[in-house]
């Protein structure tokens, strides 16, 4: 079974297991979500049934792996001759969501909770506290000997 769903002021056809980025939906990493705004619903073998713009009590579940930000975008506007240049920067907020289910009723299904957070997490690198012990002590105090005998 597949649906058509609207977020973000975008249309996507997802199914059960498909994993997709959309713009940023509310909800903490883990947790379940229902999407309303069904336009289409089909299965295989079957006509797929329109709404009227969308599905009566659809819905589509689906469960955040994580809340991240997209690549760095660069706008840069200019005038020539007239010394204008603005350059801003912009990343845009997005959600990856792994699709539950296709409901046409609208009844959530079992729901537990994957292993999104460790996926979604990345591991904090190690600090480096050796690197400051590291440095020679002995070689700032020998210029500052050779620059006192001169």
């Amino acid at each position: 079974m597949y649906a058509v769903i609207v977020t973000g002021g975008k249309q996507y056809r997802v199914g059960p297991d498909d994993r997709l980025t959309v713009e940023r939906l509310a909800g903490e990493v883990g947790a379940m979500i229902a999407l309303d705004k069904v336009l289409m619903i089909g299965e295989a073998g079957q006509a797929p049934v329109v709404g009227k713009p969308t599905v009566p009590k659809a819905a589509v579940f689906a469960e955040i792996l994580a809340q991240e930000q997209g690549d760095k975008i660069v706008v840069f506007k200019k005038r020539r001759r007239k010394n204008y240049r603005r350059r801003v920067g912009h990343r845009q907020e997005l959600t990856r969501l792994r699709i539950l289910g296709v409901s046409p009723t609208g009844e959530a299904p079992a729901f537990a909770p994957s292993a999104a957070k460790a996926e979604a997490s990345p591991k904090a690198p190690a600090k480096k506290t050796a690197g400051a012990a590291a440095k020679p002590a002995g070689k700032t105090k020998a210029k500052s000997k050779s620059k006192a005998k001169e």
